[in-house]
């Protein structure tokens, strides 16, 4: 440690070096996660131009994530709300 980060830790309290890899790391985190979102929007406009239904699309990727068990929790729920206030 050079004693310039030594007087830095031990005036603040804070590994500076440290800190500044944590920083880095962060950024290229977030630098992925653009890309990304980059490439999932690419995806939804090709679903769009080759006629499909995005937002159906993504309904079903999140069904398909879901545990069996709770979505078909969730859907016996729906449909009891949906019976109630008398729609379908």
């Amino acid at each position: 440690m050079t004693e310039h980060a030594i007087s830095d830790v031990a005036d603040t309290g804070v590994a500076v070096e440290e800190l500044k890899q944590f920083v880095s790391r962060a950024d290229n985190i977030d630098d992925e996660i653009e890309e990304k979102q980059s490439d999932r929007k690419e995806l939804y406009a090709e679903l769009k131009a080759r006629g499909f239904d995005v937002l159906a699309f993504k309904q079903m990727m999140k069904i398909r994530r879901m545990d069996r068990n709770v979505r078909q929790e969730r859907e016996a729920i729906l449909q009891l709300y949906l019976d109630a206030v008398g729609v379908i």
